[in-house]
């Protein structure tokens, strides 16, 4: 698969999501104190993404 969402503990011990594709990182979220927090997250950009408005500040 060329795109996935990762769940990561950074140095902080905190809990972040990562999005890739082919490899390349194309965001990543805050840290989150809890894995369920994170899969949330994942949850709430997947739900939520897709009808988002583009703003172009150009």
């Amino acid at each position: 698969m060329a795109h996935k969402f990762e769940i990561y503990t950074d140095k902080a011990g905190e809990y972040r999501v990562r999005f890739k594709y082919n490899s390349e990182v194309i965001f990543s979220t805050e840290g989150y104190s809890s894995k369920s927090s994170a899969q949330n997250a994942i949850d709430s950009i997947k739900k939520n993404g897709p009808s988002a408005p583009v703003e172009d500040n150009s």
